[in-house]
């Protein structure tokens, strides 16, 4: 593959991978903004089987573990998103550029939280949860974004060996 071939692939799945992560960003925090809307005071919407939405703030990491720490969390979260970003070896295909995108959509989701819902200084803010399956703990879309964009990433490293 030549030199002007490579650059342009890179330039595609580049713009492919900001993509995934715009439009990650997005759905989250339009989602947010919709569950604290509704689902203030305590609301809870009652979906399917054990699936329902109820409002949930949480100042740790993933699925609600070591708490309090969102200062160190927010920093690992703009650390996370740049390497995916800018580390052009991790996207060999559209596949991985959206899974990347995801990922570092999701961190940037969540650290929106941090940044901007706080009342306890820098990077104190709480992340907004509305996802509950009751029998794991609340998420939201940007955990979505980055648990599946995980998976994916995962799955195009596979195909790609084979």
């Amino acid at each position: 593959m030549t030199g002007a071939a490579t650059a342009g692939s890179s330039r595609r799945y580049g713009a492919a991978a900001l993509a995934s992560a715009a439009v990650v960003v997005v759905l989250d925090q339009l989602t947010k903004w919709w569950a604290l809307e509704t689902l203030e005071n305590g609301r809870v919407i009652d979906l399917v089987w054990t699936l329902r939405l109820r409002l949930v703030f949480n100042t740790g990491a993933a699925f609600s573990s070591f708490q309090g720490l969102g200062p160190l969390l927010g920093v690992a979260a703009v650390a996370v998103a740049a390497i995916l970003l800018l580390n052009r070896r991790l996207v060999s295909g559209r596949l991985s550029a959206v899974a990347t995108g995801s990922i570092a959509g999701g961190a940037l989701g969540n650290l929106a939280d941090r940044l901007f819902r706080s009342d306890d200084g820098f990077l104190g803010g709480a992340v907004v949860d509305f996802i509950d399956v009751q029998w794991w703990p609340v998420w939201n879309v940007a955990d979505m974004g980055v648990v599946l964009g995980g998976a994916a990433l995962v799955w195009a490293a596979y195909r790609r060996e084979r």
